[in-house]
């Protein structure tokens, strides 16, 4: 499609049918750094995977792989690809005010250059990709931005492309060139939201899927916990504020692969992996006071091995704790977005009102997809 890609573009553009792709953002909890290369490495074992590794819902013989849940929320990021002369391609920020265009072929792989090499390694030509928040104003709050984009970027050069890559590839392909190429520290939790979406679990295979010669790294046996009936009732035992300070998650997550290295961290790093078992059949369940105890001890874990975790968050501990709730910071925490749960929808409603002048609360719906493409596939004369 390459050499009518600008043309196909720009017939788009005339009818305001622009290619898209809405790419949404995840919740974590626990679980959540378990999806890292270091630790899905370091704590994976052979497991006797049933013939139907799904049919018992408890999936209780996957109890002691690294596993996280991620709930896919409303937010995230737009990405649109709009024409661009003389057989170039370009990636452009609303948000960050940057823009970067090259040639195909000579996109240096820097850090600055990440989202630009994307669109280099599928091929394209006469392109700039243009992306937007769908909320303004959450950048830094350990959503996952960064692998959000990322990954809607991938879909969409995917999708211009024909299609020439699976979903767990496009997962591999996000996770590699962000943390490779220095952007972030990331795993595959994120980008793997992006692609299935709702409120999902995934046992993470770092090597592929034994028996199963299409898998790779990126690879997860993934089950979807609740149906969208479900949602709401979720909801409201959820809410998500924003401290306002800056995030520092590339050197909370280094201090956390560092203790991995240590016996002591390690084996706290291993009692991960059942409470994250633990938070996933809470929510299956509807085990609220279960799905609660797990956030709390899977937090305290991660404070012990690195203190700075909690840094602009310890305030609204405070408050959540004599609320009836418990605060999780999101992502590798260090300020930002900070999840806040509790079995009681009441206690909820109570916080709100108490911080509402305090902390930004960010407004979210579950979302049982973790992309929408629009105007999509291409056709001339469309």
């Amino acid at each position: 499609m390459s050499r009518d890609l600008q043309s196909l573009l720009k017939e788009a553009q005339d009818q305001n049918m622009v290619p898209t792709v809405l790419a949404y953002n995840r919740i974590d909890g626990p679980g959540s750094s378990l999806d890292l290369r270091e630790f899905q490495q370091s704590l994976w074992k052979l497991p006797v995977i049933p013939s139907d590794p799904q049919q018992d819902p408890t999936m209780e013989w996957s109890s002691g792989l690294p596993r996280t849940v991620g709930i896919t929320i409303s937010t995230g990021t737009k990405i649109h690809a709009e024409p661009l002369k003389g057989g170039r391609i370009g990636v452009r920020s609303a948000e960050y005010g940057t823009e970067s265009v090259s040639v195909p072929g000579d996109v240096v792989p820097t850090r600055e250059n990440w989202l630009l090499k994307i669109v280099e390694l599928f091929g394209l030509s006469g392109v700039m990709f243009v992306l937007h928040n769908l909320q303004a104003g959450i950048q830094s709050s350990g959503l996952g931005g960064s692998a959000t984009a990322t990954t809607g970027v991938c879909i969409l050069a995917n999708e211009l492309a024909g299609r020439p890559f699976s979903g767990e590839q496009l997962v591999a392909m996000a996770s590699r060139l962000e943390q490779d190429l220095g952007v972030s520290i990331t795993g595959t939790q994120e980008q793997s939201s992006v692609i299935f979406g709702g409120v999902r679990d995934y046992v993470w295979f770092p090597w592929g899927i034994p028996g199963n010669a299409d898998s790779g790294y990126g690879a997860s046996i993934h089950t979807e916990l609740m149906n969208p009936s479900g949602y709401e009732e979720l909801e409201k035992r959820l809410a998500i504020f924003h401290s306002g300070a800056t995030r520092a998650s590339t050197d909370v997550n280094a201090k956390w692969m560092l203790a991995l290295t240590r016996h002591e961290g390690y084996v706290k790093h291993k009692l991960k992996i059942n409470i994250a078992y633990r938070y996933r059949e809470g929510l299956r369940l509807r085990r609220w006071d279960d799905v609660m105890k797990s956030i709390r001890e899977y937090r305290d874990i991660r404070t012990s091995i690195c203190p700075a975790y909690l840094n602009g968050a310890k305030e609204i501990l405070g408050f959540a704790d004599a609320r009836g709730c418990v605060a999780f910071p999101l992502g590798a925490g260090g300020g930002g977005g900070i999840l806040v749960f509790s079995p009681k929808p009441e206690a909820i409603q109570s916080l709100r009102r108490e911080i509402a002048s305090v902390y930004r609360e960010i407004p979210f719906k579950i979302r049982q997809r973790g992309h929408d493409v629009l105007n999509l596939p291409l056709k001339k004369g469309a």
